[in-house]
């Protein structure tokens, strides 16, 4: 049964789509319009994402979310019946005032907040970068002029990028500045340790202390504890460790491609991976300009704050890796995973609780499409991967990183359903405020 939040939004799309294409005045204009400023604008920001050097795979979980409440925002007066979204964010204000008897051309003021969000976004991405991100914006504005008068344009872009500010400043004080302060891991007993080969310091300690973007997003979403710690080769720890290794011997070629498709970097990040799936599925199903951006803003969030919630599963039980126990309880002194271990503890697992929060999302937001194929990693020669729902595709990506030998299996299962909380708590947030 859908949740009050997806019953509303359904209600509020379905009105958008009776409204008559030449009224600028009425709520519900920017359904009239395909997603096609939207997709470029994708396109942008998986390269951005792709390009970027030094940032944490998971950091990139606030560029998604942001920019797609940027251009959900940035649409306020064309969405009927929007009652202040903004309540749904998590302390976001300054907002622009929507005014609804201003004429706007919706497609101008995505243009203007995604422009002036992903450059607020990725300060330090190449010159490259930056002179593309305004040549696309001028491109896409020169191409609007054809359609709509000067005034109706600078009106439109300048409520899009009063919209990105507020949205920058809010994103500015989400915690992630002191993610990486100073931090000694505990020492003891199967707790992690730096891992071959880099051997480098704990990733992002502090990034489960992040504001999430919806607020009760987390909210009892916290796996209880991972099986108990043993060296005994018996105990169920042991055996649990052990099939990393025994799966690490026989992989099939299937296995390693999986392993590698869903790797994500190098490649265009794991939060850029669904953000390309999310383009992909908007193309297929020729979504409107609306629910595109709405799909933009809630897998966004589903993905930030899935991952804070899964940080603090990491940070509070400190697991240990399985290349340590591999290779200094069981033995096997040079094994090495089939993917690098990423620098920081083992549970839970963070593509597990990603990819099942996105997915539950996708889910109720598209319904069951069929097929699906995959085309993300086309650019580095990996052949597309098939899947038959949107679940399936969360799935893929959990399994993979026991084949990845990075993480249990316990592991994943535990992420995937954490992550599905995460969403289940992101598509129940209407009815929640509604008992505040």
């Amino acid at each position: 049964m859908p949740s009050l939040l997806l019953t509303a939004i359904i209600a509020v799309l379905f009105l958008s789509a009776c409204r008559k294409p030449g009224d600028h005045h009425h709520n519900g204009q920017s359904s009239m319009y395909s997603s096609e400023v939207l997709d470029k604008w994708m396109t942008m920001q998986v390269r951005l994402m792709k390009n970027s050097t030094g940032i944490p795979n998971q950091a990139f979980s606030r560029p998604y979310v942001y920019t797609g409440i940027a251009a959900l925002e940035s649409l306020a007066p064309g969405l009927a019946g929007h009652t202040n979204w903004y309540r749904k964010w998590n302390g976001l204000s300054g907002l622009p005032s929507a005014q609804h008897s201003v004429r706007y051309y919706y497609p101008a003021n995505v243009n203007a907040a995604m422009a002036a969000i992903n450059k607020a976004l990725f300060p330090n991405a190449n010159s490259a970068d930056k002179m593309a991100i305004d040549s696309l914006e001028a491109a896409l504005n020169e191409s609007f002029l054809a359609k709509q008068s000067q005034s109706i344009l600078t009106t439109s872009a300048a409520f899009g990028k009063a919209v990105a500010a507020a949205v920058f400043n809010w994103s500015e004080s989400d915690g992630y500045k002191n993610a990486s302060n100073a931090y000694s891991p505990p020492v003891g007993p199967g707790l992690w340790v730096a891992t071959a080969p880099a051997f480098a310091n704990a990733a992002s300690p502090y990034w489960g202390n992040n504001r999430t973007v919806i607020a009760g997003s987390i909210h009892n979403t916290q796996p209880g504890a991972p099986t108990a710690y043993s060296t005994e080769p018996g105990s169920p720890f042991y055996q649990m460790v052990k099939q990393v290794y025994d799966v690490s011997q026989n992989l099939t070629d299937d296995q390693k491609s999986m392993a590698l498709f869903w790797r994500d970097v190098p490649g265009v990040t794991s939060p850029g991976h669904w953000l390309s799936i999310l383009q992909q599925v908007v193309r297929q199903t020729k979504t409107r300009l609306d629910k595109a951006a709405l799909a933009y803003a809630l897998t966004g969030a589903a993905i930030n704050d899935g991952l804070i919630s899964c940080w603090k599963t990491k940070y509070h039980y400190n697991l240990v890796r399985p290349i340590t126990y591999i290779r200094d309880v069981i033995g096997h002194t040079s094994w090495n995973s089939y993917l690098t271990t990423p620098a920081h503890p083992e549970y839970s697992s963070a593509h597990s609780v990603l990819s099942a929060a996105a997915a539950a999302v996708f889910k109720e937001l598209f319904g069951n499409i069929g097929s699906f194929t995959d085309h993300t990693y086309d650019y580095l020669g990996f052949a597309p991967r098939t899947y038959t729902s949107f679940t399936a595709i969360g799935e893929e990506a959990a399994q993979s990183r026991l084949y990845g030998g990075i993480h249990f299996q316990e592991t994943f299962k535990i992420g995937l359903i954490q992550g599905r909380k995460v969403a289940a708590n992101i598509l129940s947030a209407e009815e929640d405020q509604k008992k505040e």
